[in-house]
Formats: structure tokens, sequence, C-alpha cells
């Protein structure tokens, strides 16, 4: 990748370690196959070095064994790969980027998911395995926590570790990535009273959800249907509302309590405060790009902890550098939404270029980005509707079960519908 190799250099003159001798797997290629591996997770990594090297015909190439691959990841560790994340992480949204901005607010969300590493006694002396009614997890598992921009599906920031630690215990560590002009959307975890805080001195904003049963005190009313109260030391505007979801099967009713920092109804009505938080859905999309589009829903292939962190910083190195193509595709077509860009077709073209190798002698530029881009808006998306699917465990723990009559697999269109419900009391 044309990018991946602009940055390695910097990495490499910012701090002095521009090796002095030549190896036979200097340590930019060792970051290139890093990221290539991220792309083809169905192989191992001398499959992978098969790939990025097949095209290139008539070079005195030999093919490094599996353990020279091995020390040479070792040898460069996970400080490219995270130094690579922090040069390119961010929003990659333009003021005009349609879906991106909500009254002038970037919308950004923030959410937790867990990734699946091999079982083995290395891993095992920092990552853990996960109790459950079935048994727990077969395998261990690592927390990743993201901060992610909803309209371009981009990684602002994010965050990993053990599965000991909650996702509240690592989100302060994403809070120095949020600023003012931002607004961010929660689930109920993260509507404690502290991290409410901690956020807003950051100068975002906040809209989270509430469990129903809340008690907040009613300190003032508003004609939209909100009002006044507090979280803890911070004032923020209370949202009761009622969403209903009507398909062909039937409706379906839920109730929201949300609260947010921005305390002006005239400027940010109630109505349209519940209709933005169904854009918190975003984040789900992006874990679901990148464990079960990359990834396929395998597990890691590092065997060590050290191995690990190194191989999911190139899993966000490269799920940002499709992100960041397909952001940069769609913008040349003033109007249309990010979300129309296919990452699935992102991710092939990637793909086929790398097996392609086209262009990599001699330093020339490989516009790998351009590439995938043409390919985005080649297979546009048609313009989102919305669609429900039943929320139910698709993959049970027997295939029997999985393969029952009764698991309802169809997405529905829909139409919602909010009422915005006024507090109880005087």
């Amino acid at each position: 990748m044309s990018v991946a190799r602009r940055t390695v250099r910097k990495h490499e003159q910012a701090t002095g370690r521009v090796q002095e001798r030549l190896r036979d797997l200097p340590s930019r290629v060792v970051v290139y196959l890093l990221l290539a591996a991220c792309l083809f997770p169905e192989v191992g990594y001398p499959g992978v070095w098969r790939k990025l090297t097949g095209a290139l015909a008539g070079l005195p190439l030999a093919a490094p064994s599996a353990s020279a691959l091995a020390q040479a990841r070792r040898r460069i560790g996970a400080a490219p790969l995270k130094w690579l994340f922090d040069l390119l992480k961010g929003p990659v949204a333009g003021p005009r980027t349609p879906g991106a901005w909500w009254r002038g607010l970037l919308v950004v969300a923030v959410d937790g998911t867990t990734m699946t590493v091999p079982d083995n006694p290395a891993v095992l002396t920092r990552f853990t395995k996960q109790a459950g009614n079935h048994g727990g997890t077969g395998y261990p598992q690592v927390r990743l926590l993201a901060l992610v921009a909803c309209g371009t599906r981009t990684l602002i920031d994010a965050v990993f570790g053990p599965t000991t630690s909650g996702e509240t215990t690592y989100a302060p560590r994403l809070l120095p990535s949020l600023r003012p002009g931002m607004i961010l959307l929660a689930d109920r975890n993260f509507a404690a009273q502290w991290l409410i805080n901690d956020i807003a001195v950051t100068g975002a904003e906040v809209l989270v959800r509430l469990k129903n049963g809340r008690r907040m005190p009613v300190l003032a009313r508003y004609r939209d249907g909100s009002y006044l109260s507090v979280l803890g030391p911070v004032q923020v505007r209370v949202v009761d509302c009622e969403i209903t979801v009507t398909t062909r099967t039937g409706k379906h009713t839920g109730l929201y309590r949300l609260a947010t920092t921005l305390l002006d109804h005239h400027r940010h009505p109630a109505g349209e405060l519940a209709t933005l938080y169904h854009q918190r859905w975003e984040i789900e999309t992006t874990y679901l790009e990148l464990k079960s589009t990359i990834l396929g829903g395998r597990v890691l292939r590092a065997r060590t902890p050290k191995g690990i962190n190194q191989e999911i910083h190139a899993l966000l190195v490269v799920y940002q550098l499709l992100r960041t193509a397909m952001a940069d595709a769609t913008g040349t077509r003033p109007g249309t939404d990010p979300d129309r860009a296919g990452f699935s077709i992102a991710w092939q073209a990637a793909r086929d270029q790398i097996v392609l190798a086209a262009g990599v002698i001699a330093d020339t530029l490989v516009d790998l980005a351009g590439i995938i881009g043409r390919h985005v808006l080649a297979g546009l998306l048609p313009e989102r509707r919305l669609r429900v699917s039943p929320r139910i465990v698709k993959r049970a723990i027997s295939k029997y079960q999985a393969r029952g009559p009764r698991i309802d697999r169809t997405s529905y269109k829909a139409t919602t519908g909010i009422e915005i419900l006024a507090p109880a009391g005087p």
C-alpha cells in the first residue's frame, strides 16, 4: 500500500530507526506483511508472503521460512503498527460530508466488543475466558473499545485489553480524542455520573440512553416534552419517548429514556434527538466489518500477548485505510452519503491489488486508494432504507438448533413513529 509505505518511512525518520544493514526481511517489508495478513486471514503468514510476491516474476526472491517470518514479526513488535494507527485515525469527514454532522456537531459513538484469541498457555497469562450459562467461552477474548465517526464509520480512536476490565474502565482512555464540536452517542452502560462528567469536561456534547427505571429529578419542563435534570454535577435534558417500529408482520413498541448535555430545546428538539440516537448503531456495523467481513469470524493468528497487540493494531490500520479510501471516493461525488459505499467491495478490491503487486518496484507510487475508490463508486449501494431484523441468537450452541424452522432470518422494511412522553407529576 502506498499510504502504508510513506507512513512507515515517516516513522523510521521520526524515530531514527532507519536500518543500517540490509536484512533479508527489512522491517518495512514485515509491516507490509502484517497489513496484508489482515486482508488474507484464511491463510498463514507463508501463504500471505506468496500472495505478496507471487506477481513479482523474475526477482531473485527466496521464500522465507515460517520461523524466519515469526522472528521478523517479533523483531519489529507492535510499535510501528501503533504509530501507523495513531497517524491514520480520525473522522475523515469534511464539513459537507452527508450524514456525518447533526446541527453542526460531528456525530460519534462509543461502544465495545470482544475478539477471540488462541487458547494456549502464553495467551492465558494475559487474556482469559469469560464465564457463561453454557460453560463459558471456548477461547480467551480481548475487549476492544472504539470511538467511531458515525457518518464515515472511521475510527477516531481505539483501546483494547483483557476482558477482566469492563467498558467503562477503558472508556477514559478514549476521552483525549473527544473535543468541542462533537456529540457522543452512548448506550446505557456508559451512563455513569462520573463518566458523563469527564466527557462533559472535554467540551463534547453527550446523548446517552438511561435505564427506564432510573429516577431523574424534574427541575424544569420544556414545551417539546423534555425536562431539565442532573446526572451528578452535570445538568442534562431528559427525553422520554415511545418508539414504534412497524413492519408487515406487525408493530413493536419500546420505551427509551435519553439524557443530553444539549440544554436548549429550541435548537435541539426532543424529537430530533430521539431520531439522532438511532445512528449509534453505526458502530455495530463497524464491528461487523472488522470481525465478520475482514476476519470471517476467525480466531486471531498471534499466539502471544505481544503478538496479539501487534495483530490488532495491524487490523485497525487496515480497516482505517479502507474506510478512508471509501470516504475519499464518495467525497468526489457531492451529496453522496458515505454509507452507500460497500465495505466488502473495498475489501475485495484491496485483496486483488495486493495479489497483482502492480507498481511496487523501484518506489513506484501505487494508486491503491484510487483503485479501491473506483471500484466503490462503480458499485454504490442504494440509498439506505430503514430495515429491521429480529435480534436473536443465530449461531446457537447446537448446530441442529441453528437449523430450526422457527428462526426468522428475514430483514423487514420498516417505518418508525416517535412519541415524546411528558414526565409524570406536577
